[in-house]
């Protein structure tokens, strides 16, 4: 019976904390009526002011995806206090990584101008992605162009990678098997080794200066087991505040599923990161 009374009280808390966060739906940040590029907002219905805020790009092969998918991201943090944007982006076969990236800028320029509305501080921006929108998030972040297409500075506070997949475009499509995976990868990068180049965060690596939290799965993708590590030991290098963190037993896609958990272990992470960024501690 008291087990049972354990239960109701739990459910109850449960219920309780996700009616207080709100949602503002399909808002759209580039000016247009297009749903590929409108963005959803999830806030804690309370008092405090300039909490932080989170910017997550979905993942999936830079084809596939979309922001209502990762309601449950929103509401999870926005729960522990920070207010989180989940955000569309034009996929392939219409458009390439370019224009993915330009527009995954102007939802963080209309974060930055927009977000005090929803008790967050344009100074407190973190961005977060998983597997290609992990790729966005730092291709953004580590090339200037797309902030100086967007006419903004780079408002980034730090970066949050969760199994990001393409940190080297050239490295992967140079070696990878020619399969289904490939041409579908082809259709965003073209067939040119040197636009890969161009493509692949990697290479901008010394323009980066916020911190960074990474994580990866230790049954992912060889590629990202690869080059996570390797970003991880370049931004080291260069002095600039970065962890990282193998997680056991997790392969691609439950490396981002798993956060469907309020509880999950990565939350109590990511939201460490943040905080200790905000301090500068």
């Amino acid at each position: 019976m008291i087990k049972y009374f354990f239960i109701v009280i739990l459910l109850f808390q449960t219920i309780t904390a996700l009616a207080q966060v709100k949602t503002a739906k399909d808002i759209n940040y580039a000016h247009n009526t297009k749903e590929q590029n409108s963005l959803n907002v999830f806030y804690k219905a309370d008092h405090v002011e300039n909490k932080p805020v989170l910017i997550f790009i979905h993942g999936g092969s830079w084809s596939s995806g979309k922001k209502e998918t990762y309601w449950w991201l929103g509401r999870n943090f926005a729960r522990k206090g920070i207010v989180t944007v989940i955000i569309n982006y034009p996929l392939a076969p219409d458009v390439q990584y370019e224009k993915m990236a330009d527009d995954c800028a102007l939802a963080v320029k209309w974060v930055k101008e927009n977000i005090s509305t929803y008790k967050a501080s344009p100074g407190k921006i973190f961005i977060m992605g998983h597997s290609a929108g992990a790729h966005l998030a730092e291709l953004i972040n580590a090339d200037p162009k797309y902030f100086d297409h967007a006419k903004i500075k780079n408002p980034i506070k730090g970066v949050i990678l969760n199994d990001p997949f393409g940190l080297d475009l050239h490295e992967y499509l140079t070696t990878a098997k020619k399969d289904s995976f490939y041409f579908d990868f082809i259709r965003t990068f073209t067939d040119k080794p040197e636009v890969w180049k161009v493509a692949s965060p990697l290479n901008y690596v010394n323009n980066i200066k916020n911190p960074h939290l990474l994580f990866y799965g230790s049954k992912t993708y060889e590629a990202i087991k690869l080059q996570t590590p390797r970003l991880y030991q370049k931004l080291k290098a260069n002095h600039i505040p970065v962890e990282i963190k193998e997680i056991e037993g997790k392969s691609h896609v439950p490396m981002i599923s798993q956060m469907i958990w309020g509880g999950n272990d990565l939350y109590e992470e990511i939201v460490g990161f943040m905080q200790k960024t905000i301090s500068g501690k």
